[in-house]
């Protein structure tokens, strides 16, 4: 069985949590200037011209590509032959978050109750979901996630009956509804399938996948992606809700077994700034 020290996830917190904030990856600055050359609208283009300075600013500057810089939301595969040592998995990774946060000079936004509201002041606790997976093996992925696009996410217990068409509507009015406040080009995750929080988890899962925009392996489902993004982005709200053609940069939809009486659908949003890595050790 496989040794593996927790405070190497809390490096690899760290590192990520820092790394996410200041570097939109190259790989998705290049989709920002293919969508560019998509967007119709010359204030869309200036939009996404912008976000492609900005990222380009925050690279240099080794600041955040936005003010937001979110949610620590992290997923641990852990392998089911691998032995964690040194402490608690849990902590590792907030251990991990506030480093990063507090080195990277990143604006601490979790509150200690949704009541009281009084500020950790750590930008902890991570919101964390564990896995255990076949191997001995440990990936830990990280995302920050803004509030503004977080706000605009939305879930719906649609009934069998409403079928595909039931779930293009239910997505398309989000996003309308979204508008700007969830600041596009936007990238949707789509969990369809399970249960209530189920679907929701997958949703979240589903802006973990690389590359942008790569489909899902099961033809049907990728199908669905390309309705739901073409829909999407016939709906007009464009980049940062001014107008234009590109509101959607990609679609991924994640599925799970489902009962028979049941057609849950969550939708969780991502904004411009999609912000996320994954570290196996």
């Amino acid at each position: 069985m496989r040794e593996v020290n927790v405070q190497d996830v809390a490096d690899a917190v760290c590192g990520m949590a820092i790394d996410v904030n200041l570097h939109l990856s190259e790989g998705y600055v290049d989709d920002l200037r293919r969508a560019l050359e998509r967007e119709e609208s010359p204030l869309g283009r200036e939009v996404i011209e912008r976000i492609i300075e900005n990222a380009r600013a925050a690279r240099e500057k080794r600041l955040p590509a936005c003010q937001d810089t979110g949610t620590a939301v992290v997923f641990a595969e852990v392998g089911q032959d691998v032995r964690l040592v040194g402490g608690s998995l849990i902590d590792a990774v907030n251990e991990g978050v506030v480093r990063g946060y507090r080195e990277g000079c990143m604006r601490m936004s979790i509150v200690r109750d949704p009541i009281e509201r009084v500020n950790t002041n750590t930008n902890t606790p991570a919101v964390v979901h564990t896995f255990i997976v076949p191997g001995e093996g440990v990936k830990i992925s990280l995302m920050a996630k803004g509030s503004g696009c977080e706000n605009m996410s939305r879930l719906r217990m649609l009934k069998p009956s409403d079928g595909e068409e039931g779930v293009l509507a239910f997505i398309r009015e989000a996003v309308i509804e979204a508008n700007g406040q969830a600041c596009p080009p936007l990238t949707l995750g789509v969990g369809l399938g399970g249960d209530f929080e189920q679907a929701a988890l997958l949703a979240k899962r589903a802006l973990f996948r690389t590359p942008l925009g790569a489909p899902n392996p099961a033809k049907h489902v990728a199908d669905l992606e390309r309705k739901i993004f073409e829909r999407v982005n016939a709906t007009g709200v464009g980049p940062m809700g001014l107008g234009g053609t590109v509101t959607a940069l990609a679609v991924h939809v994640e599925t799970a077994p489902v009962h028979i009486s049941s057609l849950p659908v969550a939708l969780n949003i991502d904004c411009h700034a999609h912000r996320h890595r994954s570290v196996e050790l």
